[in-house]
């Protein structure tokens, strides 16, 4: 498995490869690290994501490789057609699936591509919902920074 640091505005992310794929997206405490990529996935996903925090408009056109459950790659997929600047609530997504939002807020928090895979366009009825498990902390800034990055306001 190859990995490489990306240092971004919302926070270091170190992201992993495997078969030509990304297989996770870590967040970490902040790294200096300056490494020298030489992996051509590990260079396009770099370059993608710093394009990203130039501007949300700049998608992401990579190939992934998440690892999950059926019903998580379902939800997962359906995370994938949320643009940048639009956000879906859970319920929106559990009706699309039949299922419930606790269902996919449990897949949403086992996202093993965070970013990519946009789990943070996912919001609650009420407000801004969790990430990554975490209803409070540096997660929940995290996302709201994505999300203010992307034009999105949750109050």
């Amino acid at each position: 498995m190859n990995s490489c640091i990306v240092n971004t505005p919302f926070c270091d992310l170190k992201i992993y490869c495997q078969a030509d794929k990304i297989v996770a997206v870590d967040f970490i405490k902040s790294a200096q690290l300056k490494q020298n990529v030489s992996n051509d996935l590990l260079k396009r996903v770099k370059q993608q994501l710093q394009a990203y925090c130039q501007s949300s408009a700049n998608s992401f056109d990579l190939p992934l490789s998440p690892q999950g459950t059926d019903f998580q790659q379902r939800v997962w997929t359906e995370l994938l057609h949320i643009p940048p600047g639009q956000v879906k609530t859970y319920g929106e997504i559990a009706r699309l699936l039949s299922t419930s939002p606790r269902a996919v807020g449990n897949a949403c928090r086992n996202n093993p591509i965070p970013l990519i895979i946009p789990c943070h366009r996912v919001v609650s009825q009420k407000g801004i919902g969790g990430f990554a498990g975490a209803t409070e902390g540096n997660y929940l800034k995290i996302k709201r920074r994505l999300l203010e990055h992307e034009g999105v306001e949750i109050q």
